[in-house]
């Protein structure tokens, strides 16, 4: 990433004004698309021996990010790119001083794309069931502070699940897993959240578990 900006020729050799704004322009509607996209997800819940969680690395039952939560990882990393280019371009050409504002965009872009990158590959999935918990993302919520969960619905339709752990701050509203970053619908994360809430060590096993069928709504 630093090599590929640092390529990039002066204001007075190309214009990127243009293609650069239209460029964000796509990637701020692709954004809100695929926040907004609601494709079938079918995907399953699959055993792991070995699942990156935030603290350990314990078997358990993972569920992959979805296409629409890809393509929101990828229109961030190319949005931080896109900027970076246009004022490093609108840089280029200035006074002596110019060039250490360069080096620190340039390094502020591929410490933000390098964050990103990292944050996506750090964790086994999107979202895991171990016998410390269930993660969702940097989030672990323990087994003994979750009680019955349920789907979480917004706008009149189903986004994600709702946890309703005990011992939550009134405040701050009930955090949700799932939704549709997450490949597995929501029928299968409660089914199987339900089913481990009150045995999590049969996941500390080490030996593939049987993830139970969803109930119909």
């Amino acid at each position: 990433m630093a090599l590929a900006l640092s390529r990039l020729p002066s204001a007075d050799k190309l214009d990127l004004s243009f293609p650069a704004g239209l460029l964000l322009g796509l990637l701020f509607g692709a954004r809100l698309l695929a926040q907004r996209w609601r494709p079938h997800r079918d995907g399953r819940l699959v055993w792991r021996v070995r699942v990156a969680g935030r603290d350990a690395v314990e078997p358990g039952l993972v569920a992959r990010r979805s296409v629409a939560g890809w393509v929101d990882v990828a229109s961030n990393v190319v949005v931080i790119g896109a900027l970076a280019a246009g004022a490093l371009d609108a840089l280029s050409g200035g006074p002596p001083s110019a060039r250490f504002v360069r080096l620190a965009l340039l390094i502020g872009a591929t410490a933000g794309v390098g964050w990103i990158s990292y944050e996506a590959a750090r964790f086994t999935g999107r979202l895991a069931l171990t016998a410390s918990g269930v993660r969702y993302g940097r989030k672990v919520y323990d087994w003994t502070s979750l009680g019955p969960v349920g789907p979480h619905r917004r706008n009149g339709r189903v986004e994600g699940v709702w946890l309703r752990p005990t011992g939550w701050a009134p405040a701050e509203p009930d955090p949700t897993v799932g939704g549709w970053d997450t490949a597995v619908s929501e029928e299968q994360l409660i089914a199987a959240i339900e089913h481990f809430r009150s045995r999590p060590a049969v996941l500390a096993v080490g030996l593939p578990v049987t993830v139970p069928e969803p109930a119909v709504w």
